[in-house]
């Protein structure tokens, strides 16, 4: 037989506490007073609207409104077009047509029968003759009247602008600026010949001359001086000193460094080998034993206080569940948890037995 380790309650819909009871009454009365009396009226009201928009609005909007509207739009455009359209239309068709037609017809007969002939007759024999004789009076008036005296003119013009503008600038030219310039010309020529030449010849011997008699000699005996100075001193000076640091380095700083290496490889291998005896030391009177008070002190007492926690855990979580249950009741389906492994217990909540595994064979 199953046993059912359910709290009390659980699932069968009748655990609801005091304070719940105390306030669904009221509730259910306000229900059944107040909502379900208005919740009627307003689906009557609903179904009323309905059924007369479907059986009584509708018909008579399709049969009577609409064909209504129809009719009185169409008389509406009739009437606009009767007021604002054909008037219109008759007077462009009967009235303005005709009259503008006749008009043209009246403008073009005129214009080919008295305005053309006119036209012709005025350009033929009145026009064109005055025309030809105003045009040969033109002629003969520039030929031997205008010609002339526009010769006349340029000649003067010209003439005038000479002696204004070319021949005061000519003369100015030939009678001054030429003469003024060949006598600069000359005597520029004269101070280069004679002044300029002998002083630039002198300069460049007189250069020569120092640099021949006293700044080559001079370079010379610097360049010869830098010379010796180098090859007797400075060379003989700086072999000493190369061959010095050679033997300094051979016979002295590699010897020391090569020591000092050996005695650097045989302290490291000495601090090494300290090294590993603290090691070995600290391994034997430190971890080992360390290592033992946690296995065998530690652990054990470790499980034992989170089985003591977690069966505390679950008493107080038993309690609030009662409290929960008393004050507000069980809701009607509620899914099982598997409670926590108290200390001792083999088995969950279910019906699987857990393996059971003591202490000592966990740690091993």
């Amino acid at each position: 037989m199953e046993t059912d380790k359910r709290p009390p309650g659980v699932g069968d819909g009748g655990g609801d506490g005091c304070l719940v009871g105390v306030i669904r009454l009221p509730v259910k009365i306000v229900a059944v007073l107040v909502v379900l009396p208005v919740r009627v009226v307003w689906e009557l009201l609903v179904a009323g609207g309905r059924a007369t928009h479907r059986h009584a609005l509708a018909p008579l909007y399709a049969h009577v409104v609409e064909p209504l509207l129809r009719a009185l739009g169409w008389l509406l455009a009739t009437l606009l077009k009767l007021v604002f359209v054909w008037p219109w239309v008759g007077l462009w068709r009967y009235l303005i047509t005709p009259v503008g037609r006749g008009l043209a017809w009246l403008g073009r007969g005129a214009y080919e029968q008295l305005l053309a002939p006119a036209g012709r007759i005025l350009m033929t024999y009145v026009l064109r003759p005055l025309g030809t004789a105003l045009a040969w009076i033109g002629r003969g008036g520039l030929r031997y009247l205008l010609a002339p005296l526009a010769k006349g003119v340029t000649w003067i013009l010209w003439a005038l602008a000479m002696t204004l503008c070319v021949w005061p600038w000519v003369a100015l030219w030939r009678y001054v600026l030429a003469p003024v310039g060949r006598g600069i010309a000359w005597l520029a020529a004269a101070v280069h010949r004679y002044v300029l030449t002998p002083v630039g010849h002198g300069l460049l011997w007189l250069a020569a001359g120092v640099f021949r008699y006293l700044l080559r000699p001079v370079g010379l005996g610097l360049v010869w001086l830098v010379v010796a100075l180098y090859r007797y001193l400075l060379r003989p000076v700086g072999l000493g000193v190369a061959w010095l640091a050679t033997a300094l380095y051979r016979y002295v700083l590699r010897p020391i460094g090569q020591v000092l290496a050996w005695a650097w490889n045989v302290a490291g291998r000495i601090v090494a080998a300290l090294w590993r005896g603290l090691k070995w030391v600290g391994r034997v009177l430190v971890g080992w034993p360390a290592s033992r008070v946690y296995r065998y002190v530690l652990t054990p007492a470790g499980h034992a206080v989170r089985e003591v926690w977690r069966t505390g855990r679950a008493a107080v979580r038993e309690a609030r569940a009662t409290v929960r249950r008393a004050l507000f009741g069980t809701p009607p389906v509620e899914p099982t948890r598997s409670r926590a492994r108290t200390l001792g217990s083999t088995t969950a909540a279910g019906n699987t037995p857990a393996p059971e595994i003591s202490l000592h064979e966990r740690q091993g």
